[in-house]
């Protein structure tokens, strides 16, 4: 009899297990599959230099003025130096900086969020930047590992409507969901946010706290959530179609492409206007500050239509 009802219980239990992982299954392949329809295109490109000179000077301006980038850095006092060289090259040319740290650090300031959990604490991070967004109408999400330059980032979105919900980076797949890389950098508009904002209250459709059994890394979890409302990850690219985020170190790129590409390492590694690199040292970053920022060759006109300047009153490189 105690045999019979130990099988039995063992059998409940197991059958509950299944039960559970059918029901979560379930709910993934309705996210994976709601609202396709409203998704057109998962390639965005910056305007051509053709196009933008079809806008009048005055509309230029207009957009140049308009754009403001917040950055969003996500931290953890256990990664301090990764924290510090951040703070101190690219962040500085974004309109709006904000870190966020898992716990407060005596040694650098940050918007303590006093969570562990990654998922938890990204959610708590982008509402935050949401509710105290202002005029700002572009959220530019990243680890501090991530060397991102801004200005690029400023051209690819110049001409996109902030008001329609972009959700841009470098897309990969895993299974049915597409969604973006968290180490390249993640770009949300300011619809696409207020709608992962408003669906955070739905606990069945973008919980707070994930299943044991079923737990998600913070950018697979981030598109599911995005998906219930209709927004898409999409990978953004320059006129030829190079990707612009980049989830590797400059270095890396570039010896994969002395194998690859000997006769033509550069155009070979990355696009001339990349956003971001990835898994950078503290030491990569200021190599990168100064490549960027300060080297000039003498005689060289980009003859760029428009000029991005860093923030009044911002200690800039």
């Amino acid at each position: 009899m105690l045999s019979e009802r130990g099988s039995f219980m063992k059998g409940m239990i197991l059958g509950g297990v299944f039960c559970l992982v059918l029901s979560l299954l379930g709910s993934f392949s309705s996210v994976t599959e709601s609202k396709t329809e409203d998704h057109h295109h998962h390639h965005v490109k910056a305007a051509s230099k053709d196009e933008l000179q079809q806008l009048s000077e005055s509309r230029l301006q207009e957009l140049n003025n308009q754009l403001q980038i917040s950055c969003v850095i996500m931290v953890q006092p256990k990664n301090l130096v990764y924290w510090a060289a951040a703070l101190d090259t690219w962040t500085k040319h974004c309109d709006k900086a904000e870190f966020y740290t898992s716990e407060s650090s005596k040694a650098l300031e940050a918007i303590d969020l006093d969570e562990k959990d990654d998922w938890v604490r990204l959610r708590k991070a982008l509402k935050h930047a949401y509710e105290n967004a202002g005029n700002i109408r572009w959220f530019f999400v990243a680890q501090p590992s991530t060397f991102a330059i801004i200005e690029n980032l400023k051209y690819l979105v110049l001409t996109k409507n902030p008001e329609q919900p972009f959700y841009l980076g470098k897309t990969v797949k895993s299974g049915e969901l597409e969604y973006v890389e968290f180490n390249g950098g993640i770009v949300l508009s300011y619809e696409a946010l207020k709608r992962l904002v408003n669906v955070f209250q739905d606990e069945d459709k973008c919980p707070e706290r994930q299943s044991a059994l079923w737990k998600l890394s913070e950018d697979k979890q981030l598109a599911v959530c995005l998906k219930f409302t209709g927004v898409f990850a999409e990978n953004g690219e320059d006129i030829n179609g190079k990707g612009l985020f980049n989830s590797r170190s400059v270095d890396s790129l570039i010896s994969e492409s002395m194998d690859q590409n000997p006769n033509n390492v550069v155009k070979g590694c990355c696009s001339d206007m990349a956003i971001t690199f990835s898994s950078m040292s503290p030491n990569q970053m200021q190599v990168m500050m100064f490549g960027v920022y300060r080297l000039r060759p003498y005689g060289h006109d980009f003859h760029d239509i428009l000029t991005f300047y860093p923030p009044k009153g911002s200690d800039n490189d």
